[in-house]
């Protein structure tokens, strides 16, 4: 068999997505069915069926144009969470609300504090807005991928505009406790804190999102990609005091949300029964997968994930990250290469979603059955 491999781009120059298991199918000759797709974060149940049936019945309202501000959808998130719908703004995903806060809270050659390694959208966004990013990589232990809080709060100056705190970490999964959000909130009173809760129901814990409420300069971010398999509909939402929401709804495009996304939150909000199902799969395969790990002496998981992902270090000096990659592509298993996907992960680590348990055993066999 030709080895089909594929090279890393510059890491972080761009943002690099999970690869899509048609595309791997036709390129190594695997059946599509055969695909362990571990590199995009998706949920392995799929959409939530009460968003499916909305969606279904909105496509009657095509014609018609949706309010511009989502407020059916601003509503029902209010009502969920505590808030007013005049503090709740809705993207077409996260990624969307959060190239409204950099354009917003942040003039040009502002600097814009995150973790290093982080979400590339938050560099590559304020980049892309001629904002300066600062990924302190210094705050992150590189044995645990965890966050010094000392260290981060401590890079904050008086410049500083915005301040990310992703919890779950992306892409460690490792988790802050509250006292160590709050005092990184508390450090930075003269910028915007955006408090990126994109993976917390997997966490199993309610979140911080109440600390919104509680503090007048923090934006509490979330998704409706994972837990609700909405991935492919583009649906997230920001809340915060009213005059962030008010800056955000004056830079945001008119229409962003149509009638499908809106009338898919608000049934995915009811959707218990899917959310925990999803939960319940993903809680119960991670800790699987960390025992299976524990039959692999090349590899090994950065421990603490409270995500549906987690990292994995090479221990092997004698191969790297792309390497290893390219190695499960051949065997039909799509995980993401550190080195193409994070500024300062380098080319030590992969990082592989949780998934179902034969997912996961297809992952540690293929790792186990590498050269």
């Amino acid at each position: 068999m030709t080895t089909k491999n594929l090279t890393p781009p510059t890491p972080g120059n761009f943002y690099v997505p999970g690869l899509a298991s048609e595309y791997v199918a036709e390129r190594y000759g695997i059946a599509l069915a055969d695909i362990a797709k571990l590199g995009s974060a998706e949920n392995p149940h799929g959409a939530s069926p009460k968003a499916r049936a909305a969606v279904a019945e909105a496509m009657d309202r095509l014609h018609l144009y949706p309010s511009w501000t989502a407020e059916p959808l601003r509503q029902k998130i209010a009502d969920t969470y505590q808030y007013q719908p005049e503090q709740v703004i809705c993207g077409a995903g996260e990624t969307e609300i959060i190239s409204l806060i950099i354009r917003a809270f942040s003039g040009p050659g502002g600097r814009i504090q995150m973790p290093g390694p982080c979400f590339p959208i938050y560099h590559l966004f304020a980049e892309a807005e001629g904002r300066v990013p600062v990924l302190v990589h210094e705050a992150t232990d590189r044995t645990s991928m965890a966050l010094d809080v000392d260290a981060y709060t401590a890079a904050i100056d008086a410049d500083t505009r915005i301040v990310f705190v992703t919890n779950p970490h992306s892409p460690s999964g490792t988790w802050l406790a509250e006292a160590d959000v709050r005092r990184i909130i508390e450090a930075a009173p003269h910028a915007l804190v955006v408090l990126d809760e994109a993976y917390v129901h997997y966490s199993n814990t309610a979140g911080y999102i109440h600390l919104g409420r509680e503090y007048s300069h923090v934006a509490v971010l979330r998704t409706f990609s994972k837990a609700y398999g909405l991935a492919g509909l583009r649906v997230g939402f920001g809340v915060a005091a009213r005059p962030i929401i008010d800056a955000l709804l004056a830079v945001k495009p008119t229409w962003n949300m149509g009638q499908l996304q809106i009338a898919g939150g608000i049934a995915a909000l009811d959707d218990d029964e899917h959310v925990d199902r999803t939960v319940a799969t993903i809680t119960d395969a991670r800790q699987y997968v960390r025992g299976r790990f524990g039959e692999l002496d090349r590899f090994r998981i950065v421990p603490e994930s409270r995500s549906n992902f987690f990292l994995v270090e090479i221990l092997d000096p004698d191969t790297n990250s792309t390497e290893v990659f390219n190695g499960l592509l051949e065997r039909g298993v799509i995980v993401k290469d550190g080195a193409a996907s994070w500024r300062g992960l380098d080319d030590r680590f992969l990082r592989c979603d949780v998934n179902l348990k034969e997912r996961m055993d297809q992952l540690v066999d293929a790792l186990a059955d590498l050269d």
